[in-house]
């Protein structure tokens, strides 16, 4: 079992930066791929990035690439999300996510944390 809390949400001007975390509880969490998701208003919840268990590999959907960095460490069993070069339309409640090798799927979730970008 996993139990994930993110912080790190606010309000920020276009331009600007925010660094979400997620910290996670459970024994198994170095062995479990880290996602980002982000849900804005009125729209379904998307993928944001994703970084496999020893931070190896990462991924991100092309509406982040070249602005968000996901990154981790395992011994503090944190996962972070870099925001950079923020936009109006980066504004959503963004949740992390674990994904257990043996499912494949993302199974765990946070609560979510909003991030709202003034133009």
């Amino acid at each position: 079992q996993v139990q994930l809390v993110e912080s790190g949400g606010g309000l920020v001007q276009a331009g600007g930066s925010l660094r979400l975390s997620c910290a996670a509880s459970g024994r198994t969490f170095s062995s479990y791929t880290m996602g980002w998701f982000r849900q804005a208003p009125g729209k379904e919840r998307e993928f944001v990035a994703r970084i496999n268990w020893n931070t190896s590999y990462t991924y991100y959907a092309d509406s982040v690439k070249g602005r968000f960095t996901i990154s981790r460490h395992n011994a503090k069993k944190t996962v972070y999300l870099q925001m950079d070069s923020l936009k109006a339309e980066d504004t959503a409640v963004y949740y992390c996510a674990a994904r257990p090798p043996v499912t494949g799927t993302y199974d765990y979730w946070g609560q979510g944390t909003q991030v709202t970008v003034s133009s």
